[in-house]
């Protein structure tokens, strides 16, 4: 028990709970704004007085259109919302932060083989190469 005690107290674990019951009174909202605001909105342009009920049969069998659509749309807001207020603020700040890669390789001018940045010979084919951060008329 203690182990299983340990597991479920870890911080990770109860953001994790945090974010589910978040995110599922987040996407209740959502859905109910779709289905009372934006679907009756598509229905009156449409002309029809109830999108919800919009429907169709086959052979006997019903497709409910309506409740399909609200479903839709409902997860287009969603993650339009995600990604423009988490996921593509988040990319900016992290490509802010990132370091960047010190280059320590260059290409041979004569072979193209790819030598230190500091050589001053290639090591596949011998010609002299000037190293970089060194001017020509330097020796």
């Amino acid at each position: 028990m203690k182990g299983f005690r340990d597991f479920i107290t870890r911080g990770n674990i109860i953001d994790l709970a945090i974010a589910v019951v978040i995110g599922t009174a987040f996407t209740a909202v959502v859905t109910a704004i779709v289905a009372n605001l934006i679907t009756p909105l598509i229905a009156a342009i449409g002309g029809q007085p109830d999108f919800s009920t919009l429907s169709f049969e086959v052979h006997g069998s019903t497709f409910k259109l309506g409740l399909a659509l609200d479903a839709i749309i409902a997860f287009l807001v969603i993650a339009a919302i995600v990604y423009f207020l988490i996921v593509a603020p988040m990319a900016k700040i992290a490509a802010r932060f990132a370091k960047r890669a010190e280059v320590t390789t260059r290409d041979c001018p004569e072979c193209l083989s790819t030598i230190p940045i500091a050589a001053s010979r290639c090591m596949y084919c011998t010609v002299p190469v000037v190293p970089v951060g060194q001017g020509t008329g330097q020796s």
